[in-house]
């Protein structure tokens, strides 16, 4: 049985060489990843183009999620390299200080409006939470603290606020730009750091559309606010990704286990995808192997049903790109064998809005409860293929378009394979026998398995999906 989970995989100098970047699609990358914060757009124009060429050669549909930067809220540099921060000592921030300024005493800020958005008492995580402030008082542009938890500090790291509640709004002068640049290289997704609300979401699309892209949005959900409208982004939003990094820091990490399977449950229900992210297989930046706990960190998001797992500094910078892919693949796989991986109430007591969503919740359903060997999807927006994905289901769903954009927004959904199918005819019967036909060629069903297809009139227009069929391959 093929890895219904998918594998996002972050672009950098370590898959830069073209044997690389092609042994990772190879290996099992479906989504690429390109960090906007890092790098010229003519960087990220070279890479898409070098995806698409590794993509064709694999044989693979690879689709492009481009990540913006969002609101850089960091210290800004120290005059003389790393200081060291020492418990119940004093250190300032302050926002008009020199960038290159710092000393022992405090340090500079990119975020200038960071004196306005805290008060005495306020706790201030710097690091990823490695260094711990908390605010005593504000003077101007400067923010006096004590050292509640120290070590040492070195430029440009983040800062977070405990609980949230920093006003940057989340989409910057840069952003505006990189959409731009996304919509010029046809990414696939756009991926909106520190949304707030569904409005940032809904200002990065309609940006989009604007710049001639109909690309996914994806939510990343790294804010504590977020998490408390969590129903309003997804709904908002294509996709949502877990960034457990800021969002771990900024809800404290005993809370994010939690919060995590909430986020995936709650997309899963809205018929949105999931991609969980964050240090999943951090180990193995320098190492071969991954740790136990990066095993089960791994398996748990499978079996929480995300669709996608992401590695970041893994496959951009780190010593084994192609050998952490093939280990995060064999993982999802392990996952998946699990019975709970393969079951699903999803929507068994909901009312159905359209026909080709009951259409497709009723493929489902047959399938899970028949001897099935595959589901086809004869599909033009990828919408039936999506709806089907968010039944757990052992069985392989196969989104058969002509359209290149559909098959690399389909290749995110769990569960779901695209394969190209060009429909020549308009007899039902042909075409239907020459679907099935494509799946026994690929070698992806056996001869005599029962195989379930849905179509619509085969009019080329999206939405159209009303009928069901089993046919024996």
């Amino acid at each position: 049985m093929p890895r219904r989970t998918k594998i996002v995989a972050t672009l950098g100098p370590a898959t830069d060489a073209p044997e690389v970047l092609e042994a990772i699609v190879r290996a099992g990358v479906s989504v690429v990843r390109l960090n906007f914060s890092h790098g010229r757009s003519d960087d990220h124009l070279l890479r898409v183009q070098a995806v698409r060429d590794a993509s064709a050669r694999a044989g693979r549909d690879v689709a492009v999620l481009a990540d913006l930067q969002g609101p850089k809220i960091r210290i800004d540099r120290f005059r003389e390299g790393p200081v060291e921060l020492v418990e119940g000592e004093s250190f300032f921030l302050d926002a008009e200080l020199d960038p290159e300024g710092g000393t022992r005493e405090g340090v500079g800020l990119t975020y200038k409006q960071l004196p306005e958005d805290v008060d005495p008492g306020d706790v201030l995580l710097l690091d990823d939470g490695q260094i711990v402030l908390q605010v005593e008082r504000i003077e101007g542009s400067r923010i006096h603290c004590r050292v509640d938890l120290g070590g040492q500090l070195s430029d440009n790291k983040g800062i977070n606020r405990q609980g949230g509640g920093l006003s940057a709004p989340a989409l910057t002068d840069k952003d505006r730009a990189d959409i731009a640049t996304a919509a010029a290289m046809a990414a696939d997704y756009v991926a909106v750091s520190f949304p707030r609300s569904a409005a940032d979401l809904e200002e990065a699309r309609d940006l989009l559309t604007a710049a001639g892209s109909d690309a996914g949005i994806v939510a990343k959900i790294e804010r504590a606010e977020a998490v408390a409208v969590i129903e309003e982004i997804i709904g908002a939003s294509d996709a949502v990704m877990v960034a457990r990094g800021d969002l771990g820091v900024e809800i404290g990490d005993e809370e994010l286990p939690g919060v995590q399977k909430r986020i995936i449950a709650t997309a899963r229900e809205m018929n949105r995808v999931a991609i969980t992210a964050t240090q999943m297989m951090e180990s193995m930046i320098n190492h071969a192997n991954p740790t136990r706990a990066e095993v089960m960190d791994v398996a748990n998001a499978v079996m929480d049903g995300t669709d996608a797992v992401m590695l970041s500094a893994e496959t951009a910078a780190g010593r084994y790109p192609v050998r952490t892919v093939e280990a995060m693949a064999r993982i999802c796989l392990g996952a998946e064998r699990q019975r709970t991986t393969q079951r699903s109430h999803h929507r068994l007591d909901s009312q159905f809005g359209r026909i080709d969503e009951a259409i497709a919740m009723a493929a489902m359903y047959t399938a899970n409860h028949l001897d099935v060997g595959a589901i086809i999807a004869l599909t033009e927006s990828g919408a039936t293929a999506l709806w089907m994905s968010r039944i757990s289901s052992g069985i392989p769903i196969y989104a058969l378009t002509q359209h290149p954009t559909t098959r690399r927004r389909t290749a995110l959904y769990r569960g779901v394979f695209p394969l190209a199918f060009d429909i020549m005819h308009h007899d039902a019967a042909a075409v239907v026998r020459d679907a099935v036909e494509t799946l026994k060629g690929e070698g992806l069903v056996a001869e005599g398995e029962l195989v379930i297809i849905t179509k619509g009139e085969f009019s080329g227009i999206s939405g159209g999906t009303n009928a069901m069929k089993i046919v024996r391959a």
